[in-house]
């Protein structure tokens, strides 16, 4: 039996999709997780507990656990636990994108440093640490711009800013957040912040996989709402994108040169694109699959003609068989991360049952939790659940998101108060 080492921040509804998906081929899934190591098997999934922390320990840990059983291929699901997987796939010599180029990837003025230094056009960009004083920035700044966390994802931590008070609030807001229990141990990362021009236009998401350095297209989402701030709140995916083929093909040529100047050469990749009359800027490229639920919005088709999910594709690609002949199934297909409209506990939802009989509507999951403490962007980092929608055409799909969604009321209590 083939065995596949999964690498998480914690059990999850993802990590149970690559879970049915290498029951269905017959796959043994080895997961590492982000964990206390004191605890015996505290989930009871046999999971390798690591640090992410410490990668040197991370990847030793892993290679002493997989001596007796090797692996033969490795995945990731989020950002830090992509960069342990392409360190624990070097030590095992198997196939990955680089560690550098991840790390690369991970962070994003990196990510802006190497993409300009390899000739690509993109907006002016500035690292500001935290505890600079305005003053000394007059310079180096202009308005409209971006002000961003170096490591965050989902948008979180993004804001534009039109004024220099709504910059100095945007800094203070961000450090706070920044130097937070929940974002970890303090690092560079966590005292610096990227600041770049604010671009208008349109966003794409694309769903890939690198193979040797060739990047297969998976799917292509529109993001239909307007992204123009003050926050960047990722709702509604839908694919295939309603791009005409000159622009399609502009944004995966610019996706597929951008991971070459990063490094990244094989494995998932997840890239964010915004479309202007300046053509397409590459925002970034995570070296792993999209996260949460949204996988659930892909099927694809096999050569033997089966229906198969986003992770059976990458179960197969990180095995090194080919997935060349995969692709996504005919017609539309959408997803909606529900937004949080405001901050509170979490109690509870109606109008389910209305918004499940919308026409084109295939399954509501909702992920928070009661007395679950909830917060929107630019400080929070997840979502109250997520609609999925299919339909023939992208309008259909957009529609029916929208119409579930708006039958929805939550009940959402005011936080208690820290004493």
């Amino acid at each position: 039996m083939s065995r596949v080492l999964l690498i998480a921040a914690t059990t999850g509804y993802q990590i149970r999709s690559f879970g049915e998906a290498a029951e269905r081929l017959g796959v043994e899934l080895v997961l590492a997780t982000d964990r206390c190591h004191v605890l015996d098997d505290p989930w009871r999934d046999n999971a390798i507990a690591i640090r992410f922390q410490d990668e040197d320990s991370a990847v030793e840990d892993i290679k002493a656990a997989v001596a007796e059983s090797p692996v033969n291929g490795v995945l990731a699901v989020g950002d830090r636990p992509a960069l342990i997987a392409a360190l624990a796939a070097e030590c095992l010599e198997l196939p990955s994108s680089p560690p550098d180029a991840v790390r690369i990837a991970g962070n994003k003025l990196l990510t802006r440093t190497r993409l300009q230094d390899a000739g690509f056009p993109g907006p002016w960009f500035t690292a500001v640490h935290l505890d600079e004083r305005l003053s000394d920035l007059n310079a180096r700044i202009s308005f409209p711009c971006v002000v961003k966390p170096l490591t965050m994802s989902a948008s979180r931590g993004v804001m534009r800013v039109d004024t220099i008070a709504q910059f100095e609030m945007a800094l203070d807001r961000l450090s706070r957040l920044l130097k937070g229990s929940a974002v970890g141990e303090p690092d560079s990362s966590n005292l610096t912040m990227l600041v770049e021009e604010y671009l208008p236009g349109h966003e794409v998401a694309v769903e890939g996989v690198l193979t040797d350095g060739v990047l297969q297209t998976l799917a292509v989402f529109d993001k239909p709402d307007p992204l123009e701030g003050p926050f960047f709140e990722e709702t509604i995916y839908v694919t295939p994108s309603r791009a005409n083929d000159h622009e399609n093909r502009e944004i995966l040529r610019a996706v597929s040169r951008s991971a070459v100047a990063l490094g990244l050469s094989d494995g998932p990749v997840h890239a964010e694109c915004r479309i202007g009359t300046n053509g397409v800027f590459v925002l970034e490229i995570a070296p792993r699959p999209i996260g949460g639920l949204c996988t659930k919005a892909l099927r694809f088709l096999a050569p033997s003609g089966e229906t198969v999910s986003l992770e059976e594709v990458l179960l197969r690609q990180a095995l090194a068989e080919p997935v060349l002949e995969y692709r996504r199934e005919d017609g539309s297909a959408g997803v909606m991360m529900i937004p949080i409209p405001t901050d509170g506990l979490y109690k509870n939802v109606r109008g389910l049952e209305m918004a499940r009989a919308v026409t084109h509507i295939e399954e509501i999951v909702m992920t928070a939790q009661r007395d679950q403490r909830i917060r929107p962007l630019p400080e929070g980092g997840s979502y109250l659940g997520f609609i999925f929608a299919r339909a023939e055409r992208p309008a259909q799909v957009e529609l029916a998101l929208r119409s579930a969604h708006s039958c929805l009321e939550f009940e959402i209590a005011a936080p208690i108060p820290l004493v």
